[in-house]
């Protein structure tokens, strides 16, 4: 079973939120990766654990991102346990940054990991920024993977091309005033996609949602809120 977290993380400034956690180490390719876990608070419902991938390592992206956040604890409010981790060289994970390849190996050994604790579930992958592509990277390559979300996907700075597109559900939420991944390429993108993803467009949220974290938690909650809990398990391969 994931751990209950115990520690509080969250700065608790952008909504009344609370998030308890507490840290595990999970073995990863390139030494020890640093994570948080959390369990919905009335109680598990869905069979699936949800990963969540954390922006750019280089510009201070971690799993203490509150976009991260607000997607793990999404999760948790629809009786979904939640992982967060720190990509190597973030935090407390060991090794370096790898341009996305190896932040995919430490990834695919994260989902290995759940797999170990909790046998037979699912997995909701989901990522923001950086953590985006890395997830679509991974999706394709865990058969438990059930369900992919790509927040604010930098399409325009990480070559996407040459990776078949998931085949599970699969979600993409953009800010309409995204100052680093235009809006228009995000749009471009998704309709280049041969399975073509359900896309929802902020419109006043800028990359980093600012002002707007509490819009991405109502729209996840939309769309991720009307899979019945028994939703059949489809994956991404």
């Amino acid at each position: 079973m994931l751990p209950i977290d115990r520690v509080h993380r969250y700065d608790g400034q952008e909504s009344d939120l609370t998030c308890i956690n507490e840290t595990v180490t999970i073995p990863g390719p390139a030494g020890r990766l640093e994570g948080v876990t959390a369990c919905p608070p009335e109680g598990e419902t869905r069979g699936v654990v949800a990963i969540i991938c954390h922006p750019h390592p280089l510009y201070g992206g971690s799993f203490q991102n509150k976009v991260v956040h607000y997607l793990s604890r999404t999760c948790n409010e629809l009786g979904v346990p939640s992982l967060r981790f720190n990509f190597r060289g973030v935090g407390n994970s060991e090794g370096v940054y790898d341009h996305g390849m190896g932040e995919t190996d430490d990834l695919l050994a994260v989902i290995d990991w759940v797999n170990t604790r909790r046998p037979g579930f699912g997995i909701w992958l989901a990522g923001f920024s950086f953590g985006a592509f890395v997830a679509y990277r991974a999706a394709n390559r865990r058969s438990q993977v059930q369900r992919l979300i790509t927040v604010a996907p930098p399409v325009n700075l990480f070559n996407f091309g040459g990776i078949e597109p998931p085949g599970c559900p699969w979600l993409v939420i953009q800010g309409r005033q995204d100052e680093i991944v235009p809006c228009t390429e995000v749009e471009r993108w998704v309709r280049s996609q041969a399975r073509s993803p359900q896309l929802v467009c902020l419109s006043a949220a800028d990359h980093f949602f600012h002002g707007q974290l509490n819009v991405l938690r109502s729209e996840l909650a939309a769309v991720l809120g009307a899979i019945p809990a028994a939703y059949p398990a489809q994956s991404c391969q």
